[in-house]
């Protein structure tokens, strides 16, 4: 049981760790661009090297222009965080606190439809719409073992209760 308890937490650690990362890299997103901008990483007439090349424009632009637009930035970090708080109730009672999984699984995949259909309305390319995403399917993966690691835990427990 205290191995499956331990399992349950480090993965929902690592989930929280992961969320609160790519919400907070959000925050330095003009000095984010600009370094990746002179890095010269991409042609710039690939696919890949015009789009991002687009992305500089409109950062700069807005940087420029509208600085207080990326106070939505800000904001989009505090609410991973926060998203990630929620994790805490999972982490400290997993059973009682399945639900808060469950939330994620469903987020996880509402990602898709988000991504599928604002994405063309924005302007955004397929790859990049296919990158936003892999987020969603990419978190499913552990909230599916911590939700199945809890059944087993439910299991257990009912097991040495009986």
């Amino acid at each position: 049981m205290s191995n499956l308890l331990l399992r349950i937490r480090c993965t929902i650690v690592i989930f929280i760790i992961l969320l609160v990362l790519s919400g907070i890299t959000a925050m330095p997103v003009y000095t984010e661009m600009k370094w990746l901008m002179e890095q010269q990483l991409f042609d710039a007439e690939s696919l890949l090297g015009k789009w991002l090349n687009e992305v500089w424009i409109g950062v700069q632009y807005t940087n420029d222009k509208f600085p207080l637009m990326f106070y939505g930035y800000d904001w989009l970090a505090f609410a991973h965080i926060v998203i990630g708080l929620a994790f805490i109730g999972p982490y400290k009672e997993p059973i009682r606190n399945k639900w808060v999984i469950d939330w994620a699984i469903l987020c996880c995949l509402a990602i898709i439809p988000l991504a599928c259909i604002a994405g063309p309305i924005r302007g955004i390319p397929w790859f990049h719409i296919l990158i936003d995403c892999s987020f969603g399917i990419i978190g499913l993966i552990p909230l599916f073992l911590v939700r199945r690691w809890i059944k087993q835990l439910e299991v257990v427990l009912a097991k040495l209760s009986a």
